[in-house]
């Protein structure tokens, strides 16, 4: 944006009178125009856009917070770096608020990792819907735990094996496929090493009025 030849820095009114004494009537003197380089990297001028080197400084502090608000917080193009700091790669197919949750509480997820807790935070964030893993080993209970090859096994089940469930909000094919390939390299970098696991990613049943459009909310077969 072009600035008005006529336009003189604020930063002058706090000068000496001396300073102005060149000014002619309705024309800028030197230092006034001189001045507004400067005024312009510190202060920002009131009729552009542009925050000064001031007001940058007054507000470093979102840069280095994630949060849910871009506005209020880092910039979007400034996640890939603050994803560095954490040594996290952001997945390109990712949405920002997916991004913005993953960096958030990537501290924590790396205290946790290993374990059953921190599995299922790492899938809830990727797949923004619940996540559920039966290990097996809970006793017999009647109305709680008592679907055989479900939730319970007799005698207990197999040693170090875990069953993980992902439960979709829409029954598309090829987001099915994505979210599996996906949740199932999550689990591998998250579980135990001397683990192994199955993967269930669950879509939607089909119910009248509720998921019964085919090939949007609901799959046949």
């Amino acid at each position: 944006m072009p600035i008005d030849p006529n336009q003189v820095s604020s930063l002058l009114n706090y000068l000496p009178a001396v300073f102005q004494e060149d000014r002619e009537a309705r024309k800028p003197n030197f230092l006034g125009r001189f001045l507004l380089a400067f005024e312009k990297i510190l202060l920002g001028l009131k009729d552009e856009n542009h925050p000064g080197l001031e007001e940058v400084i007054a507000s470093l502090y979102r840069y280095f917070e994630p949060g849910a608000q871009p506005e209020e917080n880092a910039p979007k193009d400034f996640l890939p770096w603050l994803a560095g700091w954490l040594a996290l790669t952001l997945r390109e197919d990712w949405g920002e608020g997916r991004q913005r949750s993953l960096i958030a509480k990537a501290s924590e997820l790396y205290r946790l990792r290993g374990t059953k807790r921190g599995v299922i935070e790492f899938l809830t964030i990727y797949t923004e819907r619940s996540v559920r893993i039966d290990e097996f080993n809970v006793p017999f209970q009647i109305g709680v735990h008592s679907t055989i090859g479900e939730d319970t096994h007799l005698n207990g089940g197999t040693p170090f094996f875990f069953h993980v469930q992902v439960q979709l909000s829409k029954a598309d094919e090829s987001v099915i496929n994505e979210k599996r390939e996906v949740a199932k390299a999550i689990v591998e970098l998250q579980k135990p090493a001397h683990t192994y696991f199955t993967l269930e990613v669950k879509a939607p049943t089909f119910q009248i009025n509720v998921h019964s459009t085919v090939g949007e909310d609901t799959l046949l077969g």
